[in-house]
């Protein structure tokens, strides 16, 4: 199982993003997809999660709003879209998997991971 991360990169407050991950090597559609972040000196934190079907989306309460998020199942791919891009969003954002078939928040509870992908927001 991979799920690649991309589009991270450095922006500046107020600017967009474009998050994209690529599963290969697992059932995609029958797999819920989670975005977390982990800053320096902090803990993993959930950020957005979307259902197997996609009709179901969860976001944390700092990023609803800005973000949206979004999956294609016949190209095994979801997408955070991220705009207003605070200083405080800068982190290592991961993507992450998991055969639950419900939305979980909890990092434990996710199957499988990707590499994680660098956010950085300039003041």
């Amino acid at each position: 199982v991979q799920l690649q991360a991309s589009g991270g990169g450095l922006v500046q407050a107020g600017g967009s993003l474009r998050l994209s991950c690529a599963a290969s090597g697992l059932p995609f559609r029958m797999y819920s997809m989670g975005w977390f972040r982990q800053a320096p000196g902090k803990e993993r934190e959930f950020v957005a999660a979307i259902s197997r079907s996609g009709d179901d989306t969860r976001l944390e309460d700092s990023v609803k709003g800005r973000f949206t998020l979004s999956r294609d199942n016949a190209k095994n791919t979801v997408c955070l879209q991220m705009n207003s891009l605070k200083p405080e969003d800068t982190a290592v954002y991961y993507c992450a998997a998991d055969r639950a078939p419900y939305i979980d928040y909890v990092p434990t509870r996710y199957d499988y991971w990707g590499q994680g992908t660098l956010v950085t927001v300039s003041s």
